[in-house]
C-alpha cells in the first residue's frame, strides 16, 4: 500500500535558470507482507508556472520520470555497473552509456525483461549480438568464416 503527497511552492527566483517552481513528494509504503513501514520524501524542480498542470499531471509526469529510471538507468547502473566504471575521457563516458542503451533497448524490443539473463544468453554465441542488429543470418548480411 503507498499514499503519495505532491506539494508545490513557486518562486520568483532560484539559483537555476527557467526554475519556476518546487514540488516535493512524500511517499508512504507499507509492505503487505512484513507491514513495515517506509516514508520517502523526493524535491524536484519545474520551469511549468503554477496553474500550467494539475496535480495529477504533474504526478504523471513523475511517475513517467520513474519509470524511465527503472527501466533504463537502474540497468545500467545494476547490471552494467556503470558508476564503477573506469572510462572518464573526452567522449568515452557517453559513447559507452549509449553503446549500454542500445543493448538494453534491443533486448527490451525482443521482449526481455531481465537484461542480465539476456545478456549472458547473448555471450554466448558471437553471432547473435549481430542478429539482434539485423547484421546476421540473412542473405548479404555480414558473415563470418
Amino acid at each position: 500500500m503507498e499514499i503519495r503527497r505532491l506539494k508545490t511552492a513557486a518562486f520568483t527566483h532560484l539559483d537555476y535558470p527557467e526554475a519556476a517552481q518546487a514540488l516535493q513528494v512524500v511517499r508512504w509504503r507499507r509492505e503487505s507482507g512484513t507491514g513495515k513501514l517506509t516514508i520517502a520524501r523526493v524535491y524536484l524542480m519545474t520551469s511549468l508556472k503554477p496553474g500550467e498542470a494539475t496535480g495529477e499531471q504533474l504526478a504523471a509526469w513523475i511517475r513517467g520520470h520513474w519509470s524511465i529510471e527503472n527501466l533504463l538507468h537502474h540497468v545500467r547502473d545494476r547490471t552494467f555497473r556503470e558508476d564503477d566504471s573506469k572510462v572518464r575521457t573526452a567522449h568515452l563516458p557517453r559513447t559507452m552509456a549509449s553503446l549500454r542503451n542500445l543493448a538494453i533497448g534491443l533486448h527490451r524490443q525482443d521482449g526481455r525483461t531481465n537484461i542480465a539473463a539476456a545478456l549472458r544468453h547473448t555471450a554466448r554465441d558471437y553471432k547473435r549480438p549481430l542478429t539482434a542488429l539485423g547484421l546476421a543470418g540473412r542473405k548479404g548480411s555480414i558473415g563470418f568464416a
